[in-house]
């Protein structure tokens, strides 16, 4: 029984997909986006800080050490504006597929200044608090390491389809294209014997005018 619960420990950690935990520096007056390709019905929660440059960690920040934020889809959904913040969260659903963006600026500043941002952003699976549901269910370790591989996997069972989705789509796109180009390529060498047959014709009507041949 130990052996089990070791090996889907072991499995489990080496399955459970990463999640986007960052930490990065803007300038003032500058603007990083960070991008996360999520499918559609996937529920997402982001956290962002900046980090207080004073060594004493209870004074507060100055205006020029706050972000303006703003979370849009491929689409232009936005999900989060929020201007002169130190700190804050955003949780939602995507209601469709494709890349979704979390945008941080910085005020302008002069002189220039650095603000350092701690950023993690969940998806999925990776967005389910383990520890917490451990916690709060007061159930053993080996009950939550199963559960943990169960959404785990369907997690990627989800993601396989959705890639295959994603491979077909860029087949078709591909197919499309080459079609596209071979009948312009048609198109063109049709126009291109065209011409040639005018400048042809016309050469021969003015010799055969000037009596040249």
């Amino acid at each position: 029984m130990m052996m089990i619960g070791w090996m889907v420990l072991v499995v489990g950690v080496l399955l459970v997909p990463s999640s986007q935990s960052l930490r990065f520096d803007i300038q003032s007056g500058k603007i990083k986006c960070i991008s996360e390709d999520m499918k559609s019905n996937s529920m997402t929660v982001g956290k962002y800080q900046v980090i207080n440059p004073n060594q004493d960690r209870h004074q507060l920040l100055p205006d020029s050490h706050k972000l303006n934020v703003k979370v849009t889809s491929s689409h232009g959904h936005i999900f989060q504006w929020a201007e002169k913040v130190e700190k804050g969260q955003f949780v939602f659903t995507a209601m469709e597929q494709g890349n979704y963006m979390a945008c941080f600026s910085a005020p302008e500043h002069w002189p220039l200044i650095n603000l350092t941002i701690d950023f993690d952003w969940r998806t999925g699976v990776q967005f389910k608090d383990w520890f917490n549901v451990a916690k709060k269910g007061h159930v053993d370790a080996m009950k939550v390491e199963l559960e943990q591989l169960y959404h785990t996997i369907n997690s990627i069972h989800e993601e396989m389809f959705y890639f295959r989705a994603r491979e077909k789509e860029m087949q078709q796109l591909n197919q499309e294209t080459i079609s596209k180009m071979m009948w312009l390529s048609f198109v063109s060498l049709c126009f291109g014997f065209s011409v040639a047959g005018l400048q042809f014709w016309y050469l021969k009507s003015f010799f055969q005018e000037n009596k040249l041949i």
